[in-house]
């Protein structure tokens, strides 16, 4: 099976492109083998900031009216990408 990529939309005109790079070094530092890459697409839309693995949408800063948290975000990525994956203190108590 091809390993998935994940997308992180942003918006440049908002200066989100900072935020971008950091979330996509925790992400490719925290799935090296798990993942193919982390790509950066700057939006044509004002105010985008999105996360797919692959074509599937795990994060819209619209849609939750917030940005995610880098815990969060590697929370959800793992459910996608290696469910039975522990993430040490990044993971949640159940």
């Amino acid at each position: 099976m091809e390993k998935p990529l994940i997308n992180i939309t942003y918006c440049p005109k908002c200066g989100w492109m900072l935020r971008s790079a950091y979330m996509a070094q925790e992400i490719l530092t925290t799935f090296t083998e798990e993942i193919k890459g982390v790509a950066l697409l700057p939006s044509e839309t004002a105010g985008v900031f999105t996360i797919k693995v692959d074509e599937k949408l795990i994060f819209d800063r619209k849609q939750m009216q917030r940005f995610p948290e880098i815990k969060e975000l590697k929370q959800l990525i793992r459910d996608e990408v290696n469910p039975s994956m522990h993430l040490g203190h990044s993971d949640v108590n159940k």
